[in-house]
């Protein structure tokens, strides 16, 4: 299908739909204002000049740019110190660095959300058997499963109190589980249960995905180290590659020997004229991410006007930018997610199909048609092949772009 194959009917319906979303959208806008002053506020403090936009090449020796844009990130975070850098090759990466910065060779890993995504769990070392893995190097790994799909705060509290982990890891988005993402309040509370029970113990939080969704970030609220990806919501759209870390100055000394090498840190590490589009894609942010948004509750309005299950509901609180659509068959998934991709701007003449991706355990389908590959805060679409077939949405450059490709999405189901 293409854009012009939108019936009339159906953007009718949309427009009903949209009716019922402008309070909703006015709170969207209410926190990309405040986000939008807090990054302001921080490229001003810090300084950013044009000067930071030129790019090194080589070792990257005295990279203005790259060392600005550390400052602007820990600012805006509320970090001591920050990583960002386009070395990082995805979220996980990324995540990686901050869990072997916050853990040696023996240490005990403890998740209180449950297992983590698919592919943290090959880094771990609790699926597959890799070289290098936590698990590789005498990590030992625990978990506290979510009660009723939120945190188990009294065991939280107990099971750290016994086992004293060198590290507690958070998720604060849902991955591929059918469960709602964490607000910052409740990543407040995880904190201070770990923390009245093993002071010691380095929260470290996956922040994919939940990136200016909110006003304040994990870090405000005691988490010692967060990480992300910058072709997810910091990135703005614009951001080519990369990922970024915030926290504690010390962790984030020892990530940075990880992503590099000890002695070297992030002290080298060529920029390649990649510094603007990680400036103005920070700068972009809080508004793209409210787009996102906008899609997203356009997304879970109208399919729950088609009659299905979409978590969270249109008007309920939002922490990450995931929508779940429940499309109860393989076949609805794939033609949900051929929609998708047939509203987007780049390759929409693509079907996609469900395939077998590295890190994972099942098939999965995947519809992105985006100007960086793989970019999440671009509308994008997938799902595993298993039960009970979720659609897993995301993105949406801008809000008028996204609702048409939810529209298409749903014009696709219907019209097979």
């Amino acid at each position: 299908m293409k854009i012009t194959d939108i019936t009339p009917a159906m953007f009718d319906r949309a427009k009903r739909v949209e009716a019922g979303l402008l309070g909703r959208f006015a709170e969207i806008d209410a926190v990309a204002q405040e986000n939008t002053l807090r990054v302001m506020a921080a490229f001003q403090d810090q300084k950013v000049t044009e000067g930071c936009f030129a790019g090194t090449t080589g070792y990257g020796y005295d990279d203005m740019g790259r060392e600005v844009l550390d400052k602007v990130y820990a600012q805006v975070f509320g970090a001591e110190a920050a990583l960002v850098r386009i070395g990082f090759v995805n979220g996980t990466h990324a995540i990686s660095a901050a869990l072997f910065a916050a853990l040696r060779p023996g240490d005990t890993l403890l998740s209180v959300t449950g297992a983590p995504y698919d592919t943290m769990r090959t880094v771990i070392g609790i699926a597959g058997d890799e070289y290098g893995s936590l698990r590789f190097y005498g990590g030992h790994y625990d978990q506290v499963d979510l009660k009723d799909g939120a945190p188990d705060y009294d065991i939280i509290t107990a099971r750290t109190a016994g086992i004293k982990p060198a590290a507690v890891l958070i998720q604060r988005s849902r991955g591929y589980e059918e469960r709602k993402a964490l607000s910052i309040a409740e990543i407040g509370q995880i904190v201070t249960a770990v923390k009245t029970a093993s002071p010691e113990t380095i929260v470290v939080v996956d922040n994919c995905y939940g990136e200016f969704t909110e006003t304040q970030e994990p870090t405000y609220v005691g988490a010692d180290i967060i990480a992300g990806s910058l072709i997810k919501n910091p990135g703005g759209g614009i951001a080519p590659m990369g990922g970024y870390l915030a926290g504690r100055r010390d962790l984030i000394d020892r990530a940075a020997n990880r992503l590099t090498t000890p002695g070297i840190g992030a002290e080298c590490g060529a920029s390649l004229g990649n510094n603007r589009l990680l400036f103005q894609g920070l700068f972009l942010a809080p508004h793209t991410v409210a787009q996102a948004l906008k899609t997203a509750v356009f997304c879970s309005a109208l399919f729950t006007d088609l009659g299905f299950e979409t978590y969270p509901g249109p008007l309920e609180p939002r922490d990450d930018i995931v929508q779940m659509v429940k499309l109860k068959t393989p076949e609805n998934l794939c033609k949900f997610c051929r929609g998708i991709q047939s509203g987007s701007p780049v390759d929409s003449f693509v079907a996609p199909e469900p395939w077998q991706m590295p890190g994972y355990d099942c098939e999965v389908i995947m519809a992105a048609g985006a100007f960086i590959q793989g970019s999440s805060i671009e509308l994008s679409a997938d799902g595993p092949m298993r039960e009970p077939y979720i659609a897993y949405v995301q993105g949406g450059l801008t809000y008028e772009s996204g609702k048409l490709g939810i529209l298409l999405a749903a014009s696709e189901m219907m019209d097979k």
